[in-house]
């Protein structure tokens, strides 16, 4: 265990910014982030309403809370390059440390952090951390090609290796049945993990060209993912192996990244190739798009985004330094 970082709180009002065309009743608010190009990214909400981010090019993990604006920075050791966190019920959190070849947990009551290290030296980049709700979190290794799962009362870590060299695993989410669904970003492919016998499959998009990069499932269990490459939303169903493919918005143009999905199983992802991005939402059940918000501040890309069914909100960090809000209708 390292010594706890140093925490410091600060206060920022909204940033006065352009309004944003609103379709379909989306509002987006951006505040700025006060650690200059930090690269804000990846948030996840804290049991307390609080919203907890990591700041990649900083070393930093920190908090905001959203009634009083206020900002709390938890230094990490430099080179720790954080990429991604998410938030137990106990509030707890848990980072990647993507540069370090480790997860850590922070308390934020007393600042302290354990680092969690890697069992390979070939996985020295853990990527996208998600709960299974089973006492694991799962996550991707990029660069590594692994799939891992950590265990959270042990620390224990097992690692699935992807055997396609550059398959680089990316986006990841979890099922109604604890199993894991990754995306495959250096390929057309997704991929899943039994949790009992640690078997990897993976699953072939249509186009070879694809390049999948974000991943959610909705209440059917349909798998559904977004094509960074191509420009297209796409639905996998594991029941019958069946795969229907939409251009987004912006066709080939898109670059879709960040996504999630509701509790009304509406898909939102950002499209990243326009300036500014674009905030766009997808009707599971009608299989229309439903709004195209422009970002305030341009967005510059959109990576991870998080839902909030309490709020009906969904928070996202973006390349220009912002901490945005999304309401949804």
């Amino acid at each position: 265990m390292r010594p706890g970082p140093l925490a410091i709180a600060l206060t920022l009002g909204i940033l006065p910014l352009p309004a944003a065309k609103q379709t379909a009743g989306v509002a987006i608010t951006e505040w700025l982030v006060p650690w200059p190009d930090s690269r804000p990214r990846d948030p996840s909400i804290a049991p307390d309403g609080a919203v907890w981010f990591v700041g990649q090019r900083a070393d930093y993990v920190a908090r905001f809370d959203p009634a009083t604006e206020a900002f709390t920075r938890f230094d990490l050791a430099p080179g720790t390059g954080p990429h991604n966190l998410i938030v137990g019920g106990d509030g707890q959190v848990w980072y990647a440390g993507n540069r370090a070849a480790h997860i850590g947990r922070l308390d934020p009551a007393t600042g302290s952090i354990i680092e969690y290290p890697m069992p390979d030296p070939a996985a020295g980049d853990p990527h996208t951390l998600v709960f299974d709700g089973q006492g694991h979190i799962w996550f991707t290794v990029q660069k590594g090609n692994f799939i891992g799962r950590l265990t959270m009362a042990t620390g224990e870590v097992d690692l699935v290796l992807v055997p396609a060299r550059l398959a680089r695993p990316y986006g990841i989410v979890i099922d109604a049945d604890g199993r894991p669904w990754a995306t495959l970003f250096g390929s057309n492919k997704i991929a899943t993990v039994d949790p009992s016998t640690m078997t990897l499959r993976q699953i072939e998009t249509p186009n070879a060209a694809s390049r999948i990069r974000r991943i959610v499932v909705t209440s059917d269990g349909a798998v559904w993912y977004v094509d960074y490459q191509q420009g297209a939303l796409g639905r996998y169903d594991p029941a019958t192996g069946d795969i229907r493919e939409w251009p987004a918005p912006s066709a080939g143009g898109s670059r879709p990244y960040g996504m999630v999905v509701d509790d009304q199983d509406r898909i939102w992802f950002v499209e990243t190739g326009p300036s500014p991005n674009r905030f766009v939402g997808f009707d599971t059940v009608s299989e229309t798009f439903v709004a195209e918000t422009a970002i305030p501040s341009g967005g510059g890309s959109v990576r991870h985004m998080v839902y909030h069914p309490a709020t009906q909100s969904v928070w996202f960090g973006t390349d220009t330094n912002m901490l945005g809000r999304a309401l949804l209708p």
